[in-house]
């Protein structure tokens, strides 16, 4: 802001701008008004100017009397300084800069930004629900979407009833669970039979929401008995073949013997005879001698 000094008969004259709306927020693929007005000149022709920063980088979007980049085909200029922006994206949501320089004037240049929000609908987000959890064991139910600006918030539904964020107002009385509507997190700390049912999660934020479909989450009961059962039945089956084995191996049914017939075994001497073995292998003559 500058300061104009009137003297008698003197009059300092400045450019100054000023807006109907300096935060404006549209929806995205809907057409925006970035209002820049001429308050004061005395310039016939001051040069308009428009500058987009976006992430600490700068581009002209209206120069030298013509839009610049992709603005070429979807905005204009109206009223000789406002910017229209059509079918806006989330790649619009930036600082526009209105520079307005007028020669003809005391102090020639004089600028205003405008902060435009894009809003984008939430897309339908991911549901991840556990199909089955035994009785007393902890579950998770997580719920996320990324493309929503700003960001999303999250709520989840049990049979299309909405599930509290506080434990204590909720309609499922025995239920512990922690439902975090930042993170979409739904965590259930020690399931219990009334908490089976269909759950489902809605992505919502200034734009409008979107819904995941229905899940089924069962909880079961963990037969205990059965399990003791089915391990003692294991462990007897295992003692009756290491009691098989034991048997057979006494019965020497395991004993080793070769596929082409029995070892050969020299047989003993009698007494009173000598075996001598001639040269042709296999045949054996027998000589006789008395001990006298």
């Amino acid at each position: 802001y500058y300061l104009l000094f009137i003297f008698p008969g003197c009059r300092l004259l400045a450019v100054e701008l000023t807006s109907s709306n300096t935060k404006p927020v549209v929806q995205e693929f809907q057409s925006v008004e970035l209002s820049c007005i001429i308050k004061s000149t005395v310039t016939p022709e001051p040069r308009i100017e428009w500058k987009k920063i976006r992430n600490g980088e700068t581009s002209y979007v209206f120069f030298g009397n013509k839009m610049q980049g992709d603005f070429v085909s979807r905005a204009e200029i109206l009223s000789r300084t406002s910017l229209v922006i059509k079918n806006a994206t989330r790649m619009d949501t930036a600082t526009y800069r209105c520079e307005v320089a007028a020669p003809a004037d005391t102090k020639i240049i004089d600028e205003i930004n405008i902060q435009l929000t894009v809003q984008v609908k939430p897309t339908i987000p991911r549901c991840t629900v556990p199909k089955a959890v035994p009785v007393g064991k902890s579950a998770s139910l997580h719920c996320h979407e990324n493309e929503g600006y700003p960001k999303s918030t999250y709520s989840w539904y049990r049979n299309s009833e909405p599930l509290s964020p506080d434990t204590k107002s909720s309609r499922l009385h025995n239920s512990s669970y922690t439902l975090n509507p930042t993170t979409g997190t739904l965590v259930f700390h020690a399931v219990h039979k009334g908490d089976t049912g269909r759950y489902s999660c809605i992505a919502t934020n200034d734009a409008g929401f979107a819904k995941c479909e229905e899940q089924e989450m069962e909880i079961y009961d963990l037969n205990i008995g059965g399990i003791i059962g089915g391990v003692l039945v294991v462990l007897a089956v295992l003692v009756l073949i290491t009691l098989g084995i034991c048997c057979a191996y006494r019965r020497g049914y395991f004993a080793n013997s070769k596929e082409n017939g029995e070892s050969y075994k020299t047989p003993a001497k009698p007494d009173g005879v000598n075996y001598i073995r001639t040269d042709d292998e296999g045949d054996f003559r027998h000589k006789s001698s008395f001990v006298i």
